[in-house]
């Protein structure tokens, strides 16, 4: 963004100080990383009010800075906006900015999978046009905005993802965004706590949609009764499924994984066979979405399968990594549900690429009240693995131990409630060249430290 402090101004209908010849370049919430050319838009919440930070923010390069009617003491020397709110502040001048942006909007939302949808779309455009997408997690009603004030006016394609824990989240950030295509990537159990069921969910995700610009279209999992549901019932919505299932608009066939990542091959609109440099099956589901956004752009086939054998995808996702002392670690450490710990079992259980196989599983959180049998579930199909060691860390892993338990397989079982080292020493003493480690939990468990002990020098 680059605009105007006094056209901004006008955008939130606002009054200001010494904001005459005032060149905003971007904006920022935090003082911290202000850069030159910024707008900082302070907050004031019950232990940080970001008011005092005004003038630090300043002098590391801020131009102008938003100021609370309310607040006192406003500074006098420096080009200020006065506003009600600024968080309110920050929504209007994204849904003004976005109204001058020419670019397509493609808004992306789901249970499991977002990031790596993103990161997939994005990889499979940026060859052919000028993309940007969400950075990092900002993906909420902070996040969104501020990725839309970063989209740069010569982008063609922007990738937002959008995230939610209640209803009327996504609804709210897809009318900010005005996408042009909509994805949903599946419907799993995260946020159960807090929207009850998993039709709750589905519907919370279906919000996506209230945004849709005219003549839109939305991709979703093709495989979900309850999205064909509310597919069914909004069929003014132009919709496009993908999945498994041969009835979808573009199915998969076959997966198989190889040294360079997934091999796989669609029917459908587009017919193929393709590769992503990353393993599991939920993981080359998340590309057919990609697949269709490059399709519906009139991206070749070939040009599709270039871009996605280099694609790029954010740490922690299926990630394969290979220690020093040769154990091959996927590290899919980035979060953990449900639906996405049983598609990471089942690569597992599928994989040939190493023959001794590991789990490393950490708790899975923001589950509510069935949390306990989600947890105990999951040893039925751990059961009917082959396995070397079942490594479990968390004290609600404690519970599908205690199941585990009475299975009497010989393998390596362990448990430990918050101390990460015995899952280390584990590993230590009987993985080694001819095993694979899968490390899979909720983000709040940091599974990554077990895999960053292995590659830290030659003892590990």
């Amino acid at each position: 963004m680059k605009q105007q402090l006094t056209t901004i101004a006008g955008w939130l209908q606002a009054q200001g100080q010494h904001m005459e010849n005032v060149t905003v370049d971007g904006v920022s919430i935090d003082s911290r990383t202000v850069k030159k050319g910024d707008l900082f838009i302070p907050f004031r919440g019950e232990q940080v009010n970001g008011h005092r930070y005004v003038a630090s923010a300043i002098e590391k390069g801020a131009v102008a800075s938003l100021w609370m009617k309310d607040e006192p003491d406003a500074p006098t020397d420096v080009p200020l906006i006065f506003v009600d709110d600024p968080e309110m502040a920050l929504q209007e001048m994204a849904r003004t900015y976005r109204d001058t942006l020419p670019c397509t909007v493609i808004g992306i939302t789901g249970s499991n999978g977002k990031t790596s949808t993103k990161d997939l779309v994005a990889s499979v455009l940026a060859p052919y046009f000028i993309v940007q997408k969400t950075e990092g997690n900002f993906n909420n009603e902070l996040g969104l905005p501020l990725t839309i004030l970063s989209l740069d006016e010569k982008t063609e394609y922007a990738i937002l993802e959008m995230g939610m824990s209640g209803f009327g989240e996504i609804s709210f950030l897809s009318k900010l965004a005005k996408p042009d295509y909509a994805i949903i990537t599946n419907i799993g159990e995260a946020h159960m706590q807090d929207l009850g069921s998993r039709e709750g969910i589905a519907e919370a995700k279906f919000e996506i949609i209230d945004g849709l610009a005219q003549g839109g279209k939305l991709f979703y999992d093709g495989d979900e009764p309850l999205l064909q549901s509310l597919v069914a019932q909004k069929n003014m919505v132009k919709a496009v499924s993908f999945g498994y299932d041969g009835k979808n608009d573009l199915s998969l066939e076959t997966v198989e994984s190889t040294d360079e990542g997934s091999r796989f091959t669609v029917r459908g609109l587009l017919n193929g066979t393709f590769t992503i440099p990353v393993y599991g099956a939920h993981q080359v589901k998340n590309a057919l979405a990609a697949i269709l956004i490059a399709h519906e752009v009139s991206t070749t086939a070939h040009h599709i399968g270039e871009a996605l054998k280099n694609a790029v995808l954010t740490d922690m996702r299926m990630q394969p990594i290979v220690s020093k002392n040769g154990v091959l670690f996927i590290n899919d450490a980035y979060n953990a549900a449900p639906t996405s710990m049983r598609a990471a079992l089942q690569f597992m259980d599928e994989t040939n690429l190493r023959e001794k196989k590991w789990l490393v599983l950490g708790d899975m959180l923001e589950l509510g009240a069935e949390e306990q049998g989600y947890h105990e579930s999951l040893a039925g199909q751990i059961g009917k693995m082959k396995l070397e060691g079942i490594l479990l860390y968390g004290q609600r892993m404690k519970w599908l131990y205690d199941v585990l338990k009475q299975q009497e397989k010989e393998l390596s079982l362990v448990w430990s409630a918050d101390d990460i080292q015995p899952i280390v020493e584990a590993i230590r003493k009987g993985a080694d060249e001819e095993s694979v480690v899968l490390l899979k939990g909720s983000r709040g468990m940091k599974l990554e430290r077990v895999v960053e002990v292995f590659l830290e020098g030659p003892g590990a």
